[in-house]
């Protein structure tokens, strides 16, 4: 039997969906005017608690404004906690959102926050919100430069193994080199320890040279030049690695955009026609709120 009640439940559950909607397009999409000035006044926001959290580190803009600053940051804090609670609230999934890469920015935006009433300076570690900046690549319609980006991410996790196996055989060298100078040195030119000796061989190695800590003996310049002119082949090591990966994933996401009517690949990521037959290519994107 259908009742007033079950009437008035019905109607609010759907204007509760309803409203969840609207509010999801204002916040997540940017196709419409509300959601345009809602991004931009976001961005505004966030720039401009960026901007009170470093002149708040400056001692002379500090001193005589701390309540000020103090307030700002609450206002930024909850201001941006209403916002998370309302992304949460509006996503159909919102443990998925949570856990992508805009929540958990979103989530770490407002923690420190908090946890400034627990532990003295953390309030620093606000400046984190200069990556929710991020968000410019989709209000400025630059998600071609994102699936950019996401190749050079993949070509480093591709190839993070041989760089590990690099970084490790670096370690191996300088522990080395850094144990002869402490040996051949000694501690009254300034290699008072394998520790020091290791950090002199790190910055000869990686060719930065402070200069704090020199060789005066001549088996020492010896062994400091051998550090130096290994230091110059090195460096191009990894880079060799990291562009070997990543031409091979360049070559496989091409491989991978296959057009449905010819059955041709080799499209580029962006890339809305097939450049063969110049059919639609279809692109199956997942939207954490859709």
């Amino acid at each position: 039997m259908v009742t007033e009640r079950t009437l008035s439940d019905g109607h609010n559950e759907a204007g509760n969906s309803q409203s969840k909607r609207q509010l999801f397009r204002i916040i997540f999409l940017s196709d419409t005017m509300p959601g345009r000035v809602f991004d931009v006044a976001l961005m505004v926001m966030i720039a401009l608690s960026v901007a009170v959290i470093m002149m708040e580190s400056v001692a002379e803009i500090r001193f005589g404004h701390r309540d000020i600053f103090r307030n700002l940051e609450w206002f930024f804090t909850i201001l941006f906690t209403i916002e998370y609670l309302l992304r949460l609230w509006c996503v159909r999934k919102p443990w998925t959102y949570a856990r992508s890469f805009y929540g958990v920015v979103d989530l770490l935006a407002i923690v420190p926050g908090y946890m400034s009433l627990l532990v003295t300076g953390t309030g620093y570690l606000l400046i984190i919100r200069v990556l929710r900046l991020l968000r410019l690549f989709r209000i400025l319609k630059l998600s071609r430069y994102v699936g950019a980006a996401d190749t050079l991410i993949e070509a480093l996790s591709q190839s993070r193994r041989k760089i590990l196996v690099f970084l490790f055989a670096i370690l191996t060298l300088v522990t080395v080199f850094g144990s002869m100078m402490y040996l051949i040195e000694g501690p009254q030119n300034g290699f008072t320890s394998i520790p020091r000796g290791i950090y002199w061989a790190i910055v000869t190695l990686t060719t930065v040279g402070y200069g704090d800590i020199t060789p005066n003996t001549t088996v020492g310049q010896m062994v400091s030049a051998i550090v130096m002119v290994l230091g110059y082949g090195i460096i191009a090591v990894p880079t060799g690695i990291y562009a070997a990966e990543l031409r091979e994933v360049i070559v496989r996401r091409r491989d991978t955009i296959k057009c449905t009517e010819c059955s041709r690949v080799g499209h580029d990521d962006d890339a809305k026609f097939c450049k063969f037959c110049g059919s639609n290519l279809t692109h199956q994107e997942l939207f954490v709120g859709d």
